[in-house]
């Protein structure tokens, strides 16, 4: 039985490139593709059938002039319809289906981070039962390039697992953003920077024995990289995609209920590539 991605419209010209890549993923990964776009529980009912009609005519338009844009080859799909909250419907129609992936366009509220808790993409990331990925970048290509920030949380072991399995043909940068103490006051004696190398060159070996024992339990592994960076996870994130310009990050989520964290945030607010999401159960 085919695995099946979710991509969830909100017909807008935003959902174009998350549309497009929805069709590349489903037809690469040989699933099952279905579109959902989530009506207005409040529209008066004699006239449902009527938007319903002109909401698939218009999901048929652009599946068209996509695959005629991007020279996409069509997925097994089907299209619908439901009526309700779009988040609440969204994150059901994921279980019900049993998606392995949920597909989003990036919410319209760029760069106003202060407004993100209401959108329906955080409602989304923070109840999906599965990875969700955020598009924005028109799909010219397969991803190539993947980051995945990385440290020691089980949650980053299940990203970077999810990775290696999803994109087996891509070059993966693992990045770990990484701190000591007494930097400012002592940054300058050589007692301190011989212990300061000693230390970070025990984080990488670590750091590698955790990506190794990943590695052997697959067949086959992407090309891997490992950096690491320091000062704080935000700051080394937001500088490495802008001197390098990954096509997709890769972030985990601790799975607070009613929290964001700081990286989902600010990749959300001003996204400079592609984000996938992946919950740590």
């Amino acid at each position: 039985m085919p695995r099946t991605l979710l991509f969830a419209t909100d017909l807008s010209q935003d959902n174009r490139a998350a549309f497009a890549r929805a069709l590349r993923l489903a037809y690469m990964q040989g699933a099952q593709l279905d579109i959902l776009h989530v009506l207005d529980p409040y529209l008066p009912r004699r006239v449902l059938q009527e938007v319903e009609r002109a909401v698939n005519e218009d999901i048929s338009a652009t599946l068209t002039d996509l695959r005629e844009d991007y020279a996409l080859e069509a997925p097994s799909l089907m299209i619908q319809s439901v009526v309700g909250s779009p988040h609440v419907e969204i994150v059901r129609e994921a279980h019900e289906r049993n998606a392995s992936l949920i597909i989003m366009g990036m919410h319209r509220k760029r760069g106003q981070k202060d407004l993100l808790p209401g959108t329906t993409v955080m409602r989304v990331l923070r109840s999906a039962p599965c990875p969700v990925v955020i598009a924005s970048y028109l799909p010219t290509q397969p991803w190539q390039h993947i980051l995945v920030p990385i440290d020691f949380s089980l949650t980053a072991r299940h990203t970077l697992k999810e990775a290696l399995v999803r994109f087996p043909e891509a070059k993966l940068t693992l990045l770990h953003a990484w701190n000591l103490p007494g930097e400012r006051e002592l940054g300058s004696q050589t007692y301190y920077a011989q212990w300061r190398d000693h230390e970070v060159a025990r984080l990488r070996g670590a750091l590698n024995s955790e990506i190794e024992s990943l590695m052997r339990e697959l067949d086959g592994v992407p090309d891997i990289e490992l950096v690491l960076e320091q000062g704080h996870p935000c700051d080394i994130l937001q500088d490495y995609m802008k001197r390098h310009s990954p096509d997709l990050v890769m972030l985990g989520s601790r799975g607070q209920p009613h929290h964001a964290s700081q990286l989902t945030e600010m990749l959300l607010s001003e996204p400079h590539c592609d984000l996938m999401l992946c919950r740590s159960w």
